[in-house]
């Protein structure tokens, strides 16, 4: 075996949790996928002798990618107001095995969310320490900045995903009654129904794309009127897995309409996080819902 036939060993064992350090950092799979690709070709014109620490080296750099790729989508300033994550769509009855890696953690459509409103350093060192459990040190590396700062960085991004209701219940089948029973009583244009299954607090974010105008309400009764005005369109919706929650994918005319993540918390949806960019969805593999 030669020296590269070895490294693409070593990296290709490697890729699947590149690959999810990068999505958490960048929630996008092309864009994962492209930074994965990117220490693929500096990992194959490095001298190995020279790496003591593979998966330090490997993570590192695709940290580093990241970390540009998010500095320069600031910079464009061509993202809508609610920005939402690329999803990660299963069956309702279960996540195909090469998605674990990329919502483990219960880093669930909610939390990139969140993540999405962090500046580029603080998101790297939240997702490189509390996620990831590298060092401070080693983080600062990356970022440019002592680790003392790079310490500051990752606890004000601590501070504010702490302050919102991302991490759904565990039991699935109860986050499923809940997303049934909602997408019930839309259908019906039940608003008491609605009323009784969201959370006072309910937050509801629709990336309609750059050319619509997106869309964030709270509160569970603004919440309920958008919901039962969406149910009365003639919506074919399947239900699957988003991001490991319980969510919905829904169709008008035969064509992707939304794909949706319904975040349930004691029994009530505290958060809907809706994609109904045509232009992405398009981009999007169903196919896995089929039949």
């Amino acid at each position: 075996m030669t020296e590269r036939d070895w490294l693409a060993e070593q990296f290709e064992a490697r890729r699947g949790r590149l690959r999810g350090v990068a999505y958490r950092m960048l929630g996008s799979l092309s864009e994962a996928d492209d930074a994965v690709q990117e220490a693929w070709i500096r990992l194959s014109r490095t001298d190995a002798d020279a790496v003591e620490n593979l998966d330090g080296w490997l993570t590192t750099v695709v940290a580093r990618v990241s970390l540009n790729m998010l500095r320069s989508r600031r910079t464009r300033r061509e993202e809508p107001l609610v920005r939402l994550p690329e999803p990660i769509i299963d069956r309702a009855d279960g996540v195909d095995p090469e998605h674990e890696a990329l919502i483990a953690d219960s880093v669930g459509l909610a939390m990139l969310v969140v993540l999405e409103t962090l500046s580029p350093p603080e998101r790297v060192a939240f997702v490189l320490h509390d996620i990831f459990g590298l060092p401070f040190d080693e983080i600062a590396r990356v970022l440019d900045r002592s680790p003392e700062a790079t310490r500051q960085l990752a606890s004000r991004a601590r501070r504010r995903v702490q302050g919102e209701k991302i991490v759904p219940d565990a039991d699935l089948r109860a986050q499923r009654r809940a997303v049934d029973a909602f997408l019930a009583a839309a259908r019906d244009g039940d608003f008491q129904g609605l009323l009784e299954i969201l959370d006072p607090d309910v937050v509801l974010r629709v990336d309609f794309g750059p050319e619509s105008e997106s869309m964030e309400v709270r509160g569970a009764e603004t919440v309920a009127g958008q919901a039962a005005s969406f149910g009365q369109i003639g919506l074919v919706i399947r239900p699957a897995l988003v991001n490991g929650v319980a969510g919905a994918v829904s169709t008008l005319d035969g064509e992707p309409f939304s794909v949706g993540a319904l975040t349930v918390r004691g029994g009530k949806i505290v958060e809907i996080d809706i994609l109904a960019d045509p232009a992405r969805l398009r981009q999007l593999d169903l196919t896995i819902l089929d039949d």
